[in-house]
């Protein structure tokens, strides 16, 4: 989807799901601005709208600071994950937060997440998906698309909220931005990607190169 047709999409998606957002002025507003401060791509059933937050990117963790705790179900049907037992694996954690399974941008995020799966392990890292998608839902996502990782259910949007990725919406409730963070094997906060919507397709790699740049 081009910017064009994205400012278009979320006029519509205001006028029609009436929001307070108001259109963005083309001539003042680049894509990466545009999409890393006023819209997210959410599946609701059958249709796709466009959803502004009401705030983006306020109070992010600061980087190389222990990482915001958590204990959400995981997509593997065996309980808990927390930030703990990732940390017990004295792995790097690629933290990767979505807005919702089975869209198409989520769907190509993954698939690169998983194209590049070896190289992660190369590096001694993990890669964990987070949304507030139901367990059900993620593991669906999980088994369709053949995944080697699993994904966190963070209902009602809390860790989401605690690591700065959360899009609360009136109308809608709360969704994951699509944001990335990578935590060392101590739990520190060792990076943020935020603008990850502008360029999915290559996110992978330009997490393993930032991966591989702060584990030299």
């Amino acid at each position: 989807m081009n910017l064009q047709n994205l400012v278009l999409l979320l006029s519509a998606a205001s006028v029609v799901n009436g929001l307070s957002s108001s259109k963005p002025s083309n001539n003042n507003m680049n894509r990466r601005g545009f999409v890393n401060t006023a819209a997210a791509v959410v599946s609701t059933g059958l249709v796709n709208t466009v959803i502004a937050p009401n705030s983006a990117f306020a109070d992010l963790p600061a980087e190389g600071r222990k990482a915001p705790t958590f204990e959400l179900p995981n997509s593997r049907g065996n309980g808990v994950t927390t930030l703990d037992s990732l940390v017990a694996s004295d792995k790097w954690t690629v933290l990767y937060f979505y807005p919702g399974a089975f869209t198409s941008g989520c769907t190509l995020e993954a698939r690169g997440f998983q194209r590049d799966l070896e190289q992660f392990r190369a590096l001694n890292a993990q890669i964990v998906g987070v949304s507030v998608d139901p367990v059900e839902k993620n593991a669906q996502f999980c088994s369709e698309e053949k995944l080697d990782f699993y994904m966190l259910s963070d209902k009602g949007g809390k860790v989401s909220k605690a690591y700065g990725s959360a899009l609360s919406v009136p109308g809608f409730g709360t969704f994951s931005n699509r944001q990335t963070y990578i935590i060392d094997p101590n739990g520190r906060l060792r990076w943020i990607f935020t603008d990850v919507e502008s360029k999915i397709a290559r996110h992978s790699t330009e997490v393993l190169e930032k991966l591989k740049e702060l584990e030299a």
